[in-house]
């Protein structure tokens, strides 16, 4: 009857309110997958490491280390790798030395974070950095290899150190030495310590003599 409520008079508000129900609904749905789509992309860089074959964390050289391996530089020439190369201050310190620097990292966050310090102290010129899995990148054309390693992973890149490089390389490792090689001379101590091998014959470093340089004297 006209001016009677009747018990379907209430559905249009009813149904507005499902509306805005469902709407509020999609919003919140919408911020979650949102907020979980960017957790993913700043995490997964930092975990897609340990999902490799050898997990390899960054933790950053301290500056005992970073002058630690600059001394195995001194009297070097040519070009400066640094594998796993985290930060990039061990390449902008051998770039300040005048090498020619270049950083493999496979975490793309601290690649660009490297750049950005490279650009920042004037030496962006001489370093270059790459997002890249280090097991699928030759080092045959490298002259000085710097590795911050786990223990883990270095019997396998001693091998494919010595297949690639050259005879006139040194490669230096810090925190962890390779297990087989003897190094030619050392510095440092503790987790500052730094070994460094010279290769100097082709073909890996048989039938070499082998001489271990007490601190200070490298």
């Amino acid at each position: 009857m006209p001016g009677v409520p009747t018990a379907e008079s209430p559905l249009p508000a009813a149904s507005g309110n499902g509306s805005g129900r469902r709407q509020w609904g999609l919003w919140v749905t919408a911020g979650i997958g949102g907020t979980l789509v960017a957790l993913y992309a700043v995490v997964t860089p930092f975990v897609a490491p340990a999902l490799r074959r050898v997990c390899l964390p960054f933790v950053p050289a301290t500056s005992a280390q970073i002058e630690n391996v600059l001394k195995m530089l001194q009297g070097r020439r040519g070009s400066v790798v640094d594998i796993g190369s985290g930060d990039g201050r061990i390449v902008i310190a051998a770039a300040k030395k005048g090498f020619e620097a270049v950083g493999y990292e496979l975490n793309p966050w601290l690649v660009w974070y490297s750049r950005y310090r490279a650009w920042r102290d004037g030496v962006h010129h001489n370093t270059k950095f790459y997002i890249s899995d280090l097991w699928k990148v030759s080092f045959s054309r490298y002259t000085n290899v710097v590795v911050f390693g786990v223990p883990q992973m270095m019997p396998e890149l001693e091998k494919k150190l010595k297949e690639e490089l050259e005879c006139n390389a040194r490669i230096i490792a810090c925190r962890f030495p390779f297990p087989c090689w003897i190094p030619d001379h050392t510095t440092g101590e503790g987790i500052d310590t730094v070994w460094a091998y010279d290769l100097k014959y082709s073909g890996g470093f048989e039938a070499r003599n082998l001489k271990i340089t007490p601190e200070g004297e490298s």
